[in-house]
């Protein structure tokens, strides 16, 4: 059993061995917004309007409409989980993020017979196929367009085969064989290679693979700089559980899948074909998104023609994810904080100890640094370090610096560093006129007419709370004695 490889399956066992991380209901569960609503309360911490709170991951094996089918949510909705799962220090993910991206292990391709995603298969030509009925999307809340994918891995090549990516989107349900998916201009590969395949007129086949070993899908949610063009972001988790992950050949289209995975869906994205996000409900609103508002319906997805669903016999796991839980958090921010620190290590390194991307910024806009200065000649690294984050990744809109004996990880210590070290005269840095993430809902130019152009630009902001190096004595934290043994006065 220890030799098996990784999927999901092998790391929810050995979740089930730490106490409190995983718990399974057979309390029958609607996955029209009564799955999500349960699940706000449990453990979706994050942007989730309150209350909230972190807890364990939740496996519903009672979903309405999907007899045998078991829903995963909240695997990676907490720092420490996620590094218990990749068997590491949660403080320095990071940088073990890092790492792997520059030791990447290429992935593998297997047999059908060593491909259990394939165990179970539906071929869009059988007379009562429809994807709406196999496969468990839910829906975050009562006014989303549709059944959603949220944790699907997106498999997708160029048209000569020569480069290979994998990314997550967020996928609609519209009918059933057609699938909306949302691909954000700019800067993601699978959006590249599509724009190839129209400029030939060609749909582009895809795979979707839903329910992974997280290492794969957090490792897929790299972007350049860090991972450029070309680059498969598969290899990312091949390095984080040092074996190759295992593709299979698609049974209708020309591209690959996880052959680990709980669910693959098959098909073609249009060419220059769109739809109407919320074309069955016209809400105006698709999903709630990473900063905690209903994100805007779309009114023109790509669409993807569904040729076939596949999954797995034994109760096969649909898992999704809150779109602005701890969980997107982790996804998008613990990659955020390998791409700054690999960054600000070539340019100055040394003088960034440590990154996070709190909560509080949903993983993507807002990442605390901490800074260590050691000589006189390191006075003023510090914002020149908050610039190198902004290069890193454009979409990032607020950095804060604090000191070495700052716990980035605790947000009060980081106001507390900003009340006690910080002078708005001084030390507030305001950037107007660039590039941000679109889903920011404040980027209306009746806000800031001067900086917003147009949707996707934002001022941005740094808080620099560090002391400077020759102020240093008078900023030193009362000193408590080291005590060694002070958890025997808890017994």
């Amino acid at each position: 059993m220890t030799n098996e490889p990784y999927d999901l399956r092998k790391v929810l066992r050995e979740l089930q061995q730490s106490t409190g991380q995983l718990h399974a209901t057979d309390k029958e569960i609607d996955p029209n917004a009564d799955l999500a609503g349960v699940y706000r309360y449990i453990g979706a911490g994050g942007t989730v309007m309150r209350p909230t709170q972190e807890g364990p991951a939740m496996l519903f094996n009672n979903v309405t409409g999907f007899p045998g089918t078991r829903v995963l949510i909240g695997l990676l909705a907490s720092r420490k989980r996620v590094g218990l799962m990749f068997h590491h220090d949660y403080h320095t993910l990071g940088r073990f993020l890092r790492d792997s991206v520059d030791n990447p292990v290429n992935p593998v391709t297997v047999s059908e017979a060593d491909a259990p995603a394939h165990e179970d298969i539906h071929k869009v030509t059988d007379p009562d196929f429809d994807i709406r009925t196999l496969v468990a999307a839910p829906t975050n809340t009562e006014y989303d367009a549709g059944p959603y994918i949220t944790m699907g891995l997106v498999s997708g090549s160029s048209p000569d085969k020569t480069m290979h990516d994998v990314t997550i989107h967020r996928m609609v349900l519209e009918d059933k064989d057609t699938i909306g998916i949302y691909i954000m201009p700019g800067g993601r590969h699978i959006g590249h290679f599509l724009e190839q395949y129209q400029k030939l007129n060609k749909p582009m086949p895809v795979t979707i693979s839903i329910g992974l070993d997280p290492a794969v899908t957090l490792g897929a949610t790299f972007e350049p700089p860090t991972t450029p063009l070309g680059y498969d972001e598969l290899g990312v988790a091949g390095a984080i559980r040092n074996e190759a992950v295992q593709l299979v050949q698609g049974l209708t289209v020309d591209e690959t899948a996880l052959a680990r995975s709980e669910f693959t869906i098959e098909g073609e994205i249009l060419p220059n074909e769109t739809m109407q996000e919320d074309i069955n409900t016209n809400t105006g609103k698709a999903m709630p998104e990473f900063p905690g508002y209903d994100g805007d319906a779309n009114p023109a997805v790509n669409i993807i023609k569904v040729k076939a669903v596949t999954h797995r016999k034994d109760h096969p796991i649909m898992q999704t994810v809150i779109g602005p839980s701890e969980e997107h958090v982790n996804l998008a921010g613990i990659p955020t904080e390998a791409s700054i620190l690999s960054l600000v290590d070539r340019a100055i390194p040394g003088k960034v100890t440590n990154v996070f991307n709190p909560p509080a910024g949903g993983g993507k806009l807002m990442s605390i640094m901490q800074i260590h200065q050691g000589e006189e000649s390191d006075m003023g690294i510090q914002r020149q370090a908050a610039l190198l984050a902004f290069s890193a990744f454009k979409e990032l809109k607020t950095v804060i610096l604090v000191d070495e004996d700052v716990d980035i990880f605790d947000m009060n210590d980081v106001i507390w560093t900003l009340n006690t070290r910080f002078q708005a005269d001084q030390d507030l840095i305001v950037l107007p006129g660039m590039r941000n993430h679109p889903l920011d809902p404040s980027e209306l130019q009746a806000y800031d007419p001067k900086s917003i152009r147009t949707r996707g630009m934002s001022s941005k902001l740094i808080l620099d709370g560090t002391v400077p190096f020759d102020m240093q004595k008078n900023f030193e934290r009362a000193q408590f004695k080291e005590v060694k043994n002070w958890q025997d006065y808890l017994k």
